[in-house]
């Protein structure tokens, strides 16, 4: 399984999730909901950036993943 990257920036409030290579980006696409998608040459999505993410100090982020059969 490939490994997912997830970074908050407190500053800018941003949370980006990266499901392939950062490098690999290629083109960005707002969808309008505050979503931006980071996609490859070919067109895949790659990775996606939430805007305008506030968490509560001094709760932690908490990101919960779950694999599911294809």
């Amino acid at each position: 399984m490939a490994q997912v990257k997830v970074f908050y920036d407190q500053v800018g409030n941003t949370l980006t999730v990266w499901l392939g290579d950062p490098q690999d980006e290629y083109v960005c696409e707002e969808t309008g909901d505050e979503v931006i998608l980071m996609k490859d040459q070919t067109g895949r999505v790659i990775g996606f950036e939430k805007l305008n993410v506030f968490v509560a100090e001094p709760e932690p982020l908490c990101i919960a993943f779950e694999a599911v059969a294809a």
